[in-house]
């Protein structure tokens, strides 16, 4: 039997949800897919739940701290890993919950619960369902990718997905891979107890950013305890007595390094490989993630592909908006573009990245003329105050046109005042409105306008 259907939605991430609500006041009928939890990769492994973890190893930090502020907690703090994860479950299951609870609750959306592969262009099977639709939108998200390691195969390791399950404190914890996801993790399970190393084979922590954000969150993490082993050129791993030994060829440092634990964190994948795309004939990258256009539309009229799988973003608000731009041009005849959006993102380790437009290294490879300012977090009073004095703010600015090319904002609540900058480079307007504005004293953000005023001459002349 085939069910008919206006549009049939892939998934149950940032984008699916929002969409099938589009939709179903549009007056469509809708039938959205979903294989396990609703919700994707940020309510159910990623955002929610390890934001929810990073929240409670800030507080067995600041317990261990509490003495510098002339509190006295008496004793030493212990982490009850149990408690932390129960906290993150329930936080992350009401959030799970409240997506299905909305999902099912849409009128004119029917919800199906199970694996969807393509017939065709237009037939999706969801196990023994046919649907049939004139619109399809995939949003089927990206899981960690696992490396072809020498003698991976042969041991247990963990993910971003399978550390939800952890409810206990690995004794050393080694993390391959030294960007986002590892070294959140890497400075949570630092500050829970564990011993810690990090593993990464650039001769750099995230190597993506400017050389001093690099440096600057490798001295946070240091300064903690972590062990951080850059230029692994070769890492292999290997079982060892109910752990895991891994060599790695480094230009400082021991050859092995033994541990507990073993968390690989070093990219994502598409969850792409089992849909059946080619009988729909959706052109992949050779990544496998889905080619889409400016608008999210793939290689095959009336499909199209949103969130982590189209490769054009990996974070649950490029998702989002992947929607809006989807939405805008199917229903609002707004020509809404995936290249309107300027990237923006976060690190979460403590302090936070906050970070915008291009690095400073970006704007130089460019050629363009532009100017820098940066000042230390130890110039900002409200972070003296809270005694969280570390990182720095950075901002490039266009010497020509005065526009803001890019921020970094290392240091207490750099996710949240990077933004002030962010929504003036939107708005296409020149630096000197923000140098000029009034800002609340005691703030982060005061300092905002006092660093616009620290700029220098236009680089390279």
């Amino acid at each position: 039997m085939t069910s008919q259907f206006d549009a049939i939605i892939i998934g149950t991430g940032q984008a699916g949800p929002s969409l099938a609500g589009r939709l179903s006041k549009a007056g469509m009928q809708v039938a959205i897919i979903e294989r396990k939890r609703f919700g994707g990769t940020c309510v159910n492994t990623g955002c929610t739940p390890t934001k929810t973890m990073v929240a409670s190893a800030y507080v067995a930090h600041t317990v261990r701290r509490a003495g510098g502020y002339g509190v006295n907690v008496g004793g030493r703090a212990t982490v009850d890993m149990k408690a932390v994860k129960a906290r993150k479950d329930a936080i992350s299951s009401h959030s799970s919950l409240r997506v299905e609870s909305w999902l099912r609750g849409m009128k004119n959306v029917t919800v199906f619960v199970g694996t969807a592969q393509f017939e065709d262009a237009g037939t999706v099977r969801v196990d023994s369902e046919r649907l049939r639709a004139s619109h399809i939108f995939i949003n089927v998200g990206g899981r960690a990718f696992v490396p072809p390691l020498p003698g991976v195969d042969g041991i247990s390791y963990l993910t971003n997905s399978s550390m939800m399950a952890v409810d206990f404190l690995p004794r050393h914890l080694i993390v391959v891979g030294g960007s986002y996801v590892g070294l959140e993790f890497a400075q949570m399970f630092r500050r829970f107890g564990s011993e810690v190393t990090v593993v990464e084979k650039h001769s750099r922590l995230i190597p993506r950013e400017d050389e001093d954000v690099s440096e600057a969150i490798r001295d946070i993490l240091v300064g903690e305890g972590v062990d951080v082993r850059t230029d692994a050129t070769c890492i292999r791993v290997e079982p060892k007595d109910e752990g895991v030994v891994a060599g790695i060829d480094c230009r400082e440092g021991e050859p092995k390094i033994f541990g507990s634990h073993l968390l690989l964190a070093v990219g994502r994948v598409p969850n792409t490989d089992d849909l059946g795309l080619e009988r729909a004939a959706v052109a992949m990258d050779a990544q496998g993630y889905i080619k889409v256009d400016e608008q999210c539309r793939t290689s095959v009229p009336g499909i199209w592909a949103l969130g982590d799988c189209n490769g054009r973003g990996a974070f649950t608000h490029t998702s989002y908006n992947d929607f809006e731009i989807v939405a805008a041009n199917l229903l609002d005849g707004d020509p809404r573009r995936l290249s309107d959006r300027i990237p923006c993102y976060a690190l979460y380790t403590d302090p936070p990245l906050g970070r915008i437009g291009l690095t400073e290294a970006e704007v130089k490879r460019s050629g363009r003329s532009s100017l820098t300012g940066k000042m230390a977090m130890t110039d900002v009073n409200r972070a003296v105050e809270r005694g969280e004095t570390q990182g720095f703010m950075k901002v490039v600015v266009d010497a020509n046109t005065h526009e803001i090319l890019g921020a970094a904002i290392l240091g207490l609540n750099g996710d949240e005042v990077v933004h002030s900058l962010l929504d003036v480079m939107y708005a296409r307007a020149p630096y000197t409105v923000v140098r000029r504005a009034v800002h609340i004293h005691p703030t982060v953000s005061e300092l905002i306008p006092t660093l616009l005023g620290t700029l220098g001459s236009p680089a390279g002349l």
